[in-house]
């Protein structure tokens, strides 16, 4: 069940901001347990080697190469490796992203249009580069991750180029499913809720928490109808069964992996 075998997996994040399991890392690894060939990219290299470690450690295959997801000119490379190095790209995974604070007065602009690059432009540059090889071969899956942020209020936390740009990348999933639906590819998006990742420490602490970890965490427990926040493996198994041929017959729709969250709102 849900096996990759001989599938080519590129996935975009695939580091971790801290030590632990980040979404990026956690999906790799998975992979390629059920048998994918991993080809990651991050713009941070030690990160990227770490999860390709972990992968080898166990036995599996993953290369890795630094890149910015912003610049179109390294994504292309980034592509050109793989597959120089693998020959095909049957899986897509668009992990890269991050949050920034602010409301439209508060917000500089040079802030709105980095979280537009770094949450959908990423996605956007990386189907612009893999879609065709995709098409050339007849098949292949998109997973995109966004955020609960892109399909519900924060309540009272503003974090407006966040949410409208989640809210893009899940609209722009839809679209490039029915654009390629009859080339046999598949999109599909995955929606995560509050998740304790290394970002949590790593950021949000100083972020939103007021450098207090045990309060924040609790908070954000707190908020959850099944009791405490999501992992980085919950992300991981959602984007799984979409990638899988489990999922063959799924397109232009959304896995929400929020504990209940968005259902608990009005």
């Amino acid at each position: 069940m849900l096996r990759l075998d001989n599938k080519i997996a590129f996935i975009t994040g695939i580091g971790s901001v801290g030590e632990g399991w980040g979404n990026g890392r956690a999906t790799a690894t998975l992979f390629a347990r059920q048998g994918a060939v991993v080809f990651g990219t991050d713009i941070n290299p030690a990160a990227a080697d770490t999860t390709a470690a972990t992968i080898a450690a166990e036995g599996g295959v993953c290369a890795v190469q630094r890149c910015d997801g912003t610049d179109s000119d390294a994504v292309a490379e980034a592509v050109k490796a793989c597959l120089a190095r693998f020959g095909r790209i049957d899986i897509l995974v668009n992990n890269v992203g991050g949050s920034a604070p602010g409301d439209p007065v508060s917000m500089d602009e040079a802030v709105w249009d980095m979280q537009m690059d770094l949450n959908l432009k990423t996605v956007f540059l990386t189907c612009k580069h893999i879609l065709p090889v995709m098409q050339a071969q007849g098949a292949g899956v998109v997973v995109n991750v966004a955020s609960v942020a892109g399909i519900r209020d924060q309540l009272g936390r503003d974090y407006i180029a966040y949410a409208a740009s989640k809210a893009g990348v899940i609209r722009m999933s839809k679209a490039i499913a029915m654009s390629n639906a009859k080339k046999g590819i598949r999109c599909n998006t995955v929606v995560p809720g509050l998740m304790h990742t290394p970002l949590v420490e790593a950021r949000l602490v100083r972020q939103i928490g007021g450098n207090d970890a045990e309060k924040l965490i609790a908070e954000r427990n707190a908020r959850v109808p099944l009791g405490k926040m999501g992992d980085a493996w919950d992300v991981a198994h959602a984007v799984l069964f979409l990638a899988s041929d489990e999922a063959k017959y799924i397109t232009a729709t959304e896995i929400v992996v929020d504990g209940g969250v968005t259902a608990a709102r009005p």
